[in-house]
């Protein structure tokens, strides 16, 4: 795969004549969100994956081995390909250089049937010259034809026209700029988050090697990765930290015409299915054709062949969740015209793409399966103790709304409710203990906010199927409350509450139950967390006396600030600093005025922006393996402050 990906070369030149203008350069700065998404720490990063995607749909046309990322001293970033680097000659249309055009004209670029690229990732072409419209400055240098050109901007106006500063006897491209703070909230890279991205399109380019490294300090991280194992050893990797139930990866691979599909396939024994879809290299979190292909081609395989060895008898089937439990997919296909949902191409539209998909999986699959019985048995008899737990699991449903009025319409015991039927206006704190629970119900606002108190321990379901969390009765009441079931009886329109807030002591109890519960939201509620309804919220860890003023610090740092605001008329007064242990000891006003509030608290929302690190570290600290989990505790340990035992 890595040789095809580096040899497979695009039957054209790439010169000025293919890059084709569509619009000019207009309204970025005022409107960046609708190009970048947000101007947030989201958006900043996504400046950069722009550039790289560039150098990216060079190797995916044959002519980049090697690409460099650097987070520079004042937090410029660098990228380094050695494409064939950006055309310099004359664009027809505009009589301009080319590399001027890329860089300052929107909707331009090798992507719009100029012959460029028969594949290719970038944001619709508009990458090169948001970048440049959203930095302070960028510095352009172009490696072609023994020749360095180079171009400056500043906020998208050119500085420094198109002059060749040297000589060379490389090819590529190299791209620095400075994320404009006029624009960004923050301009602070994070190198875990550019790591995890880069790691990514390694797994997805076969042989393709990527430099990530951090220089604003002396002894930054660095990490140089090739996977000549491609997705399959993304799938791999995925599953290193679970117990897998057979070692090979399943791979299948095909192609129609001018599009590719590969899919990498490798089970554990959890009970979460685990997809991650691509297209050309994007990720698609709502998945697609592509997906829908791989799904559907999965459950029928997997049928015919318990029908052909006799374990599945007559009309029995295994349904297409029982299929996926405990499966690490990996699906990557490449297409020349990807038809994307939105501008953040969440979902591939394009319908031969399941079709391919799903002719590939069904013939290879079948064929896996007819080769390898040992772990095709596996597989199939995973897929059918799923089926009976599922069915368990609705009569467990079904028990449950029995033994409840109107069929499952009341609400669990200990349920304070509100008044409000809006559920845009509503929220619902899950409070540990019944303690804080009747400190929380008095201080509320009964109006709006609703108090479910939880008790005693609460379930892992890291390592439970579904029949085991519906009739726990510990998480039933949440279950309920929220009103959205789960698994495949899930409704995200049936939420009862539009913020969904964890309480919780600021201690290590606290921290293990909202553990818990992050675990079960993401294993079996998850797009409460992909659509933005679930908080943690954040009490005080300090309450600071002086005379008749009480205040509240949420850190160390602001524990240090307000005791020496407290003193600064009189240096040796005396300020009373307690550290609060428990929600229950705060009485009502207190829990109100720092917690529950919405003029003085502060929430916490859960953001999911990387399923594969989520994914990760919910298995690390919830899942079987030990080792995996004190190695993390042994080296994350030093940040951890005020560790209560």
């Amino acid at each position: 795969m890595a040789d095809e990906l580096m040899n497979k070369k695009v039957e054209t030149d790439y010169n000025a004549a293919q890059i084709q203008v569509l619009e000019g350069l207009e309204a970025v700065r005022k409107r960046p969100g609708m190009y970048i998404g947000s101007t947030s720490a989201s958006g900043l990063h996504h400046l950069v994956y722009e550039i790289v995607d560039n150098a990216i749909d060079e190797a995916l046309a044959g002519y980049c081995k090697h690409i460099s990322v650097t987070i520079n001293p004042g937090n410029s970033i660098t990228v380094d390909d050695d494409g064939r680097g950006i055309p310099v000659d004359i664009q027809p249309q505009t009589g301009r250089p080319a590399l001027e055009v890329v860089y300052t004209v929107l909707h331009a670029g090798g992507k719009f049937g100029g012959g460029g690229y028969k594949v290719s990732g970038g944001l619709h072409g508009v990458g090169a010259s948001v970048v440049n419209a959203l930095s302070q400055w960028l510095k352009v240098q172009v490696h072609k034809d023994g020749k360095i050109y180079q171009m400056e901007f500043a906020r998208g106006d050119i500085t420094q026209e198109m002059t060749v500063v040297g000589s060379t006897s490389r090819t590529g491209t190299v791209v620095t700029f400075q994320p404009d703070p006029e624009i960004f909230d923050t301009v602070v890279y994070d190198y875990d988050t550019l790591h995890t991205r880069m790691r990514e399109e390694a797994f997805l380019n076969a042989g393709l090697t990527i430099t990530i490294a951090d220089q604003r300090t002396p002894d930054g991280p660095s990490k140089t990765m090739c996977y000549e194992g491609g997705i399959k050893e993304f799938a791999q990797w995925c599953n290193r930290n679970k117990t897998t139930l057979h070692d090979d990866v399943i791979y299948i691979r095909g192609t129609k015409g001018e599009a590719s599909a590969e899919i990498a396939i490798q089970y554990n024994d959890g009970f979460s299915e685990f997809l991650l879809s691509f297209a050309n290299d994007v990720h698609t979190p709502e998945g697609g054709m592509h997906e829908t292909g791989f799904k559907s081609a999965l459950t029928r395989v997997v049928n015919a062949y318990g029908a052909r060895t006799g374990a599945i008898k007559g009309d029995d089937r295994v349904q297409g969740e029982d299929c996926r439990e405990g499966i690490t997919a990996i699906i990557s296909v490449k297409l020349t015209d990807a038809q994307f949902e939105g501008q953040t191409k969440a979902k591939l539209g394009n319908a031969y793409i399941r079709t391919l998909v799903d002719s590939i999986v069904s013939d290879q699959l079948a064929t896996y399966f007819e080769e390898h019985p040992k772990t095709a048995k596996i597989i199939l008899e995973k897929a059918m103790t799923a089926n009976r737990a599922r069915a368990a699991a609705q009569k467990a449903r079904d028990s449950i709304r029995r033994k409840t009025a109107l069929g499952g319409a009341a609400m669990p015991d200990k349920l304070r409710d509100c008044n409000e039927s809006d559920p845009s206006l509503t929220e619902i704190y899950i409070v540990e203990g019944d303690s804080a629970g009747g400190s929380a119900t008095q201080g509320r606002d009964s109006r709006f906010q609703a108090i479910l108190p939880l008790w005693g321990k609460m379930l892992n379901v890291e390592k439970a199927r579904e029949d085991k969390v519906i009739g726990n009765d510990k998480l039933q009441p949440v279950i309920t409350a929220l009103g959205v079931g789960i698994g495949t009886e899930f409704d995200l329109s049936k939420l009862r509450y539009h913020k969904v807030i964890i309480m919780a002591d600021a201690d290590v109890d606290g921290s293990h139950i909202r553990t818990l519960l992050l675990t079960f939201f993401f294993r079996f509620m998850r797009p409460l967390i992909e659509h933005g309804y679930v908080y943690a919220a954040m009490p005080p860890l300090y309450k600071l006396v002086r005379g008749k003023t009480t205040r509240y610090a949420f850190s160390d740092e602001e524990r240090d600030q307000i005791s020496g605001e407290m003193r600064k008329d009189n240096p040796n007064a005396k300020v009373d600093i307690s550290r609060n242990k428990g929600l229950g000891e705060m009485d009502p006003h207190e829990l109100w005025e720092t917690t529950m509030n919405p003029e003085t608290r502060t929430l916490k929302r859960i953001e999911l922006q990387d399923a594969v690190r989520a994914d990760e570290i919910f298995t690390l600290l919830m899942g079987e393996k030990v080792e995996p989990r004190k190695e993390f505790i042994e080296q994350n340990a030093k940040y951890v402050a005020n560790l209560d035992y």
